[in-house]
């Protein structure tokens, strides 16, 4: 029984960490996917902190993405594609 609580806490924790990278939010910013007539297809999503989402989700503070943009999140970064400086910069962090 001790095996099983430890196997559910490792996949939980793993499950936590790639969460947590993975909301280095894909945010803003990204490759618009079907709208190219409104400037969005030079638009990407990027990657930032959760923590710094919901910052500047409450103040309105820019966000610095891991490629280094900065800027205020206001679009659907589902609509876009995600930066390739971004993933390639969060392909670096380790796995689990």
């Amino acid at each position: 029984m001790s095996t099983l609580i430890e196997e559910q806490t490792s996949t939980t924790t793993d499950t936590n960490l790639e969460e947590v990278f993975r909301s280095i939010v894909e945010n803003e910013e990204s490759h618009l996917l079907d709208d190219t007539d409104s400037g969005d297809h030079e638009r990407f999503s990027h990657y930032v902190s959760k923590e710094d989402i919901v910052r500047s989700s409450m103040s309105g503070a820019p966000v610095i993405a891991l490629c280094g943009k900065k800027w205020t999140p206001k679009r659907n970064p589902e609509k876009y594609l995600v930066c390739p400086d971004c993933n390639e910069r969060l392909e670096k962090f380790p796995q689990t």
